[in-house]
């Protein structure tokens, strides 16, 4: 992998909620509506007004993504992207690419040069994560070979065992 590739890309542990970049990417569910895990702590921290924008949305299909305002947050913006559940089928890898190549492409429709990602599916969806890593740093580095103009993605991880899962795949991959 390019160098200028590895440097733009970061892995960090802690609170999504308390990034200051462009966007953080919310792992919704289809109603976009708030719930558990990072999709209500997003809900809780941004305030009453990111639920009234989500409302006005009509939800998201899986493997797709929407944009709203970050309100409270100190992220400008935020992309709600629904993963899949896990059922171990094909399409379940293909759909939680896509949450990132969607994520990445509002991301990059809208000029934003620093988005901020948690891993998507891995809590109550069950998606294993060393494989949800695989595929979402994979789909990240081919989106940011193409894409140039994004200056930075982080991935940031809750605990410090997917921090570490995190770190060794990206560090494994070639030069």
């Amino acid at each position: 992998m390019d160098k200028t590739i590895r440097d733009r890309i970061d892995i960090q542990q802690g609170d999504i909620t308390g990034l200051a970049v462009d966007a953080i990417v919310n792992a919704a569910n289809s109603r976009l509506l708030g719930g558990g895990g990072v999709d209500g702590a997003i809900h809780r921290a941004a305030g009453p007004e990111l639920l009234a924008e989500c409302r006005a949305l009509g939800g998201c299909p899986t493997g797709e993504a929407r944009m709203t305002k970050g309100y409270r947050l100190p992220a400008r913006h935020v992309i709600h992207t629904v993963g899949p559940i896990y059922r171990g089928r094909p399409e379940d890898a293909r759909l939680l690419a896509n949450c990132y190549v969607s994520s990445l492409s509002l991301a990059a429709k809208h000029q934003l040069a620093s988005l901020a990602f948690p891993a998507i599916s891995c809590g109550v969806y069950g998606y294993p994560l060393a494989d949800a890593c695989r595929i979402a740093i994979d789909t990240t580095i081919d989106f940011l070979t193409a894409h140039p103009g994004m200056a930075q993605v982080i991935f940031i991880l809750f605990s410090d065992n997917d921090r570490r899962v995190y770190e060794r795949y990206l560090q494994g991959l070639p030069s």
